[in-house]
């Protein structure tokens, strides 16, 4: 007989865990869905609040002044590539060409390397010299002052 009363609560055990969750499983779906909402909530918020601080900072600056004209054609841009073509198109050194731009030769080799961009004023004189001849690039050298 004892070991039919162990059978039955056992089996009663069973049932019972088996109905609860049948009826938590419903109550756990809802929880996760309640969770993944919250989050999204959250990450809504998040770029609100953002986006709020954002305009603020714009709305506390004061207007700004138009930009002013570097002489850079509109369009121009920066490339470390056509760097290192100009410089071997008119076939200058590093040194050579850094002083018709008003820089450095190590600023040369970084721009060619890409690690580095340069400065408007600098930029403008890049693209003064794109539309050089050997010819007027070297005629610029020996008007500067430097070393040659």
């Amino acid at each position: 007989m004892p070991n039919l009363a162990s059978t039955l609560k056992d089996e009663i055990r069973r049932l019972a865990r088996k109905e609860i969750r049948l009826q938590i499983g419903a109550t756990r779906r809802a929880a996760v869905q309640h969770r993944r909402e919250i989050a999204k909530l959250k990450k809504q918020l998040l770029l609100q609040q953002r986006a709020v601080a954002a305009l603020k900072t714009k709305g506390a600056e004061p207007a700004k002044e138009p930009p002013e004209e570097t002489g850079i054609p509109e369009g121009s841009r920066f490339s470390a590539r056509s760097v290192r073509a100009q410089r071997r198109r008119l076939k200058l050194s590093a040194v050579q060409y850094g002083r018709l731009i008003g820089v450095s030769a190590q600023t040369v080799y970084l721009w060619e390397r890409g690690k580095v961009r340069p400065a408007k004023a600098q930029f403008a004189a890049l693209v003064e010299a794109r539309g050089m001849a050997r010819r007027d690039a070297l005629q610029c050298l020996h008007k500067k002052p430097g070393k040659k």
